[in-house]
């Protein structure tokens, strides 16, 4: 009963985390062009990913049931998994590098899974449907496959939206253009920030879900007061995803919004000022290319990368001012991150996997 309560909390420290290393993506831009303080900013972030949060379970289920074999995700594994990903978040925050805490979650749960399994078939790597060109589940329809193509499409649709905006307002006075973007990016901001909580926030969510069906299956919570009822779980049908209770899903969302107001400046200054200049028209772009690709991605259950996504839209907004626009040595040192964060924080978590059982308690 107690390492569930573990699990629990390291998945609330990590939602915690991602609150000031990921959310801070999806304010970064409305910040960077000054139309909103960071308080206000925060405050938006807050509300809209809380909502956002709640709207459904789709990419849950994929992180609760779609990647590795539930029946190896003992509450031992689920630790592992969030430290990996929780020291690999830490490492990139510190530098300031926005890398994907949905990447390292992802890298966390396949290494403890393998450690613990000592074999890569508790892996789902693909579920091939006759109504998909691509695999449908698993780790590589889920998580590869979109890994590689929400940048590109992220950097396509932020040049295409700033190409058409140039076009549309070449006649207007750069005043009159950011009187209208000041206030046109307010939407494109809580709109990304309602995107942000339809993914990011739901990765937690199917931490915890999957932690409490293992429990109840195994009859950990079997002898709970009545007052705990509320934590047992029922494992998923064949096919289906674990259902999040309401009670998961407000409460990642209020620790992930806790976490923005702490911690995101690193984050938001790569992104808002080092990158490329911004100004209110160009986050508008980025932000509306973002929110439609991690719209797109939640309805499917992918477990995308807001860092990616936002980071992609931001660099095809600056190239479409001009390529040299951008500050190149800062892309690359984010690309880099992107490249290492799934091995590195999966290995990470092999080797806690590997200690706990070498030195655990059972030996």
């Amino acid at each position: 009963m107690t390492l569930i309560f573990v699990v629990i909390l390291i998945a609330l420290v990590f939602e915690f985390i991602n609150g000031f290393h990921d959310t801070a993506n999806s304010i970064a831009t409305v910040v960077g062009t000054r139309v909103l303080s960071p308080r206000q900013a925060v405050i938006m972030a807050a509300v809209t990913n809380l909502v956002g949060a709640l709207w459904g379970t789709a990419v849950a289920s994929t992180i609760a049931s779609g990647l590795v074999d539930p029946r190896v995700a003992s509450q031992e594994v689920l630790i592992c998994a969030l430290l990996g990903a929780i020291i690999w978040n830490l490492i990139t925050w510190y530098a300031g590098l926005p890398s994907s805490s949905s990447h390292a979650l992802v890298g966390g749960l396949v290494g403890a899974a393998v450690a613990a399994a000592h074999s890569w078939s508790v892996v789902i790597w693909s579920t091939p449907s006759s109504d998909h060109w691509y695999p449908s589940k698993g780790l590589l329809g889920k998580v590869i496959i979109p890994m590689f193509l929400s940048p590109p499409l992220g950097f396509l649709l932020g040049f295409i939206i700033m190409g058409l905006l140039f076009a549309l307002l070449q006649n207007l006075k750069p005043r009159t253009v950011n009187r209208v973007f000041n206030k046109a990016q307010i939407v494109s901001a809580m709109s990304m920030g309602f995107m942000h909580g339809t993914n990011d926030a739901q990765k937690t969510m199917g931490i915890i879900a999957l932690a409490l069906a293992a429990a109840t299956a195994s009859g950990r919570l079997a002898n709970l007061p009545h007052w705990l009822s509320f934590l047992q779980t029922a494992p998923a049908d064949p096919g289906a995803g674990i259902t999040v209770a309401p009670w998961i899903k407000v409460m990642c969302a209020l620790v992930m919004a806790a976490g923005t107001a702490s911690g995101g400046w690193r984050i938001i200054r790569t992104l808002g000022h080092k990158m490329v200049r911004l100004q209110p028209v160009h986050g508008f772009a980025a932000e509306t290319g973002s929110a439609t690709i991690i719209g797109l991605a939640s309805h499917f259950g992918f477990p995308v990368s807001t860092t990616h996504i936002v980071s992609a839209a931001i660099m095809g907004v600056g190239a479409a001012k001009r390529f040299n626009a951008l500050k190149w040595t800062v892309v690359e040192r984010m690309v880099w991150a992107w490249i290492l964060t799934i091995p590195v924080s999966g290995t990470i978590a092999y080797l806690l996997m590997e200690i706990l059982q070498a030195f655990g308690p059972a030996n």
